[in-house]
């Protein structure tokens, strides 16, 4: 079935946008957060929205307050729709899902959907910002990333998810 699409669609034809997902809380419906992620990916197909490829969902240590492990996954999809169309849609999923605005920075949370990257290169304006800012240094992000989309280059730093990802992952050699 072929889901939604907002009238707000770019002209320019279909995007490929690179999403992360997270999740560190049960879902009274869907279950713990693994469960919650794939229940998301459905949601995203259920709007129209082509998920080309999907990463394993690894575990991670929360950032900030949060004394839950999360599940993080990287998903590809494309659309037609611009990126402040494609935020919007996904705010809308995550209220779906329970999640409130105006929460705490890091708190836990049942999902959290990020652009961190689209076909267009950059973009700016205020509330949305891609590539997403902090997502070179997060292994969580960058791990899932590259292993759905290794050669895909960072319009900031021009280097590719695999070699972002061996950054953050190398050992740092010792001194001579």
């Amino acid at each position: 079935m072929r889901g939604r699409l907002s009238a707000a669609a770019s002209e320019a034809g279909p995007h490929t946008y690179l999403l992360g997902l997270g999740s560190n809380r049960r879902h009274h419906r869907h279950g713990p957060p693994r469960a919650v992620l794939a229940a998301a990916l459905a949601r995203l197909a259920a709007e129209g929205l082509a998920v080309k490829a999907r990463s394993a969902v690894v575990a991670s240590l929360p950032l900030g307050p949060s004394a839950r492990l999360y599940a993080n996954a990287a998903a590809l999809i494309e659309t037609a729709l611009a990126p402040p169309a494609l935020l919007a849609l996904l705010k809308r999923i995550e209220r779906g899902f329970g999640r409130r605005p105006g929460g705490r920075r890091w708190g836990a949370r049942v999902l959290d959907l990020d652009i961190v990257l689209w076909s267009g290169g950059r973009w700016a304006t205020p509330g949305l910002t891609i590539p997403h800012p902090a997502f070179r240094e997060r292994g969580f992000v960058i791990g899932p990333a590259a292993a759905i989309a290794p050669h895909w280059r960072d319009p900031v730093t021009g280097r590719t998810l695999r070699q972002l990802s061996a950054r953050l992952t190398r050992r740092n050699r010792l001194p001579r």
